[in-house]
């Protein structure tokens, strides 16, 4: 009787070892089947993040054009916050930054964006175009002239491609503080240097401008002439054909300025304004003969 029950303990001690066993087998087969199904999902997944991420960005993009600007703005800053080495977070840092300017108005903020940009992705083509969108904001936006001069310095003494462009933008700078000496300066420096500029024309034509303004009549005629005889078919020619009539005015060389005037009639794009210029010098004109 005893050993009958000694074998039927040793039995379910036995039963229990090797279910204790199959329990063991059961938990690690478990867990290499969650590694390699987990392994392969997440080698999935980085396999395809570029492609996860271009649906994320592209899902930005279309929030914008339904006019959810803020919507936007977070899911360009959150790619690029959690995903900062992928391949496409300079672009979306540099939206983030257009959307900060253009639709929310937080000029100091998209400043600091763009910084961001130039800062982390150095080497990428946005971190030249994020400091050059930094000057505009300054020039356009704050109107800090004194800074965009600064970071458009930069960018020529960078060497970006666009030079002309924008040493046309540090004349206008200078030219808005209403520094008409070295807004010239920075006119003829870009007319000297790149003569083959499409700028040229109007460059030339506020040279004159300049000279004008600094009641300097006979360096704004010479200027305005030059314009009109290397660049007659420019539409400057005509802004530069009317300026030369206003140094005649102010020189009180009437009969001359109506000539120039009247040989715009049907070739300047504003008639009104001309026509308008036409009969005050005509006026001017009957008075002083009246005087006489």
């Amino acid at each position: 009787m005893e050993l009958a029950k000694l074998k039927k303990k040793l039995l379910q001690e036995e039963l229990r070892r090797q279910n204790k066993i199959s329990l063991r087998r059961k938990l690690a087969y478990a867990v290499l089947l969650f590694i390699a199904v987990g392994g392969t999902a997440l080698g999935w997944y980085y396999y395809n993040l570029d492609s996860i991420l271009a649906g994320r960005f592209a899902t930005a993009e279309k929030l914008l054009k339904e006019q959810q600007p803020q919507q936007a703005a977070e899911r360009f800053a959150a790619l690029q916050h959690n995903f900062p080495s992928a391949a496409i977070a300079p672009e979306a840092l540099f939206r983030l930054a257009e959307i900060q300017e253009l639709y929310q108005r937080s000029y100091r903020e998209a400043i600091l964006t763009c910084t961001l940009v130039e800062r982390d992705y150095p080497d990428h083509p946005l971190a030249l175009v994020a400091r050059e969108r930094v000057a505009r904001i300054y020039k356009e936006r704050l109107h800090d002239n004194e800074r965009a001069i600064t970071v458009y310095q930069e960018l020529v003494d960078a060497g970006v491609p666009h030079s002309d462009r924008l040493i046309y933008e540090i004349a206008d700078a200078y030219f808005r503080e209403n520094n008409f000496e070295q807004a010239r300066i920075e006119f003829e420096g870009l007319i000297k240097n790149y003569p083959q500029s499409t700028l040229v024309p109007e460059a030339s034509y506020r040279i004159g401008v300049a000279y004008a303004l600094e009641h300097q009549s006979q360096a704004a005629e010479l200027a305005y002439r030059q314009v009109v005889e290397v660049f007659p078919n420019d539409p400057f020619a005509r802004e530069a054909q009317l300026g030369l009539a206003g140094v005649m005015e102010d020189q009180e060389r009437l009969r001359e300025a109506l000539t120039v005037l009247e040989g715009l009639v049907g070739v300047y794009p504003n008639q009104n304004v001309l026509q308008k210029r036409i009969e005050q010098v005509r006026e001017r004109i009957n008075k002083k003969q009246k005087a006489i």
